[in-house]
């Protein structure tokens, strides 16, 4: 066999080739390939890799290891650590090679999460596999699945790929509730969705917002119960102080008129 090959078998017994390179007394397994000629390759460009110079953005689509594979090479040969996935370690944070062109960015902190849990993409949505379950990324950061980027959070330094938490700023943590700003004073206003946006009203303190966000969800169910809303859940409240404010909440008085008829 050429060397860095082993001859293997899958379950249906066909034949196939695994790759495998040791590095600093580490056994490193490159993954499986249809031919002993392939396997070869990636024996050779992992040996190029870790024994050279090539850096994180050379990755190219002629390789034969798998992208994942080189960038955990790169960074065992420049960090001295091996992380499965691919991950390259910065000297305050850490860098999560997605793809060539993806690269997350997460607190140093972040390290052992994320060297388990494997990120996985679809349709610009990202999210982890968590004992069953499918964890969106923007949740571990306190951001809502109704949260719109710009109105409700915001990346800093614009890179919407920057998780670090000095990066994420929360402008927003209730549904229906959004900051504003006008002449230098803070304020938010609630808006809800019937047939159309409709404001609810303007108000001093978020929590207050979003219990008027409440208060004018529960009158429009009453009025057509067919349509559902998902409530804010404010914990800071005890139940009295929260009723206290949805009792003088001040809502508009559009939201009293709405008819059946306006039902979506």
């Amino acid at each position: 066999m050429l060397k860095g090959v082993y001859r293997g078998r899958k379950k249906d017994g066909s034949e196939y080739f695994r790759s495998s390179i040791t590095y600093k007394n580490k056994h490193i397994s490159l993954g499986g390939f249809r031919s002993e000629e392939e396997a070869n390759r990636a024996y050779n460009e992992a040996g190029d890799v870790l024994y050279g110079k090539s850096g994180l953005e050379d990755y190219n689509e002629n390789f034969v290891i798998p992208f994942d594979k080189y960038i955990s090479l790169v960074n065992f040969r420049d960090n001295n650590m091996y992380i499965k996935n691919p991950i390259y370690l910065m000297n305050t944070y850490i860098e999560y090679h997605f793809s060539n062109e993806i690269v997350f960015k997460f607190d140093i902190e972040d390290l052992f999460f994320y060297s388990v849990h494997r990120i996985q993409g679809r349709k610009g949505h990202y999210f982890v596999s968590d004992y069953g379950m499918q964890l969106n990324l923007k949740h571990r950061y306190g951001i809502k699945n109704h949260a719109v980027l710009n109105r409700d959070y915001r990346f800093i330094n614009g890179d919407v790929y920057d998780y670090r938490y000095e990066n994420i700023e929360i402008l927003s943590s209730y549904k229906g509730v959004i900051l504003q700003t006008l002449k230098g004073r803070a304020f938010y206003k609630t808006m809800i969705l019937v047939r159309g946006n409709y404001l609810v009203g303007n108000y001093e303190s978020q929590i207050e917002a979003a219990i008027a966000y409440n208060k004018a969800a529960d009158i429009i169910m009453e009025k057509i119960p067919e349509k559902k809303y998902e409530l804010n859940y404010i914990d800071s409240l005890s139940a009295s102080e929260y009723a206290q404010i949805y009792t003088d909440v001040k809502i508009s008085q559009k939201i009293y008129a709405i008819k059946e008829q306006e039902k979506v």
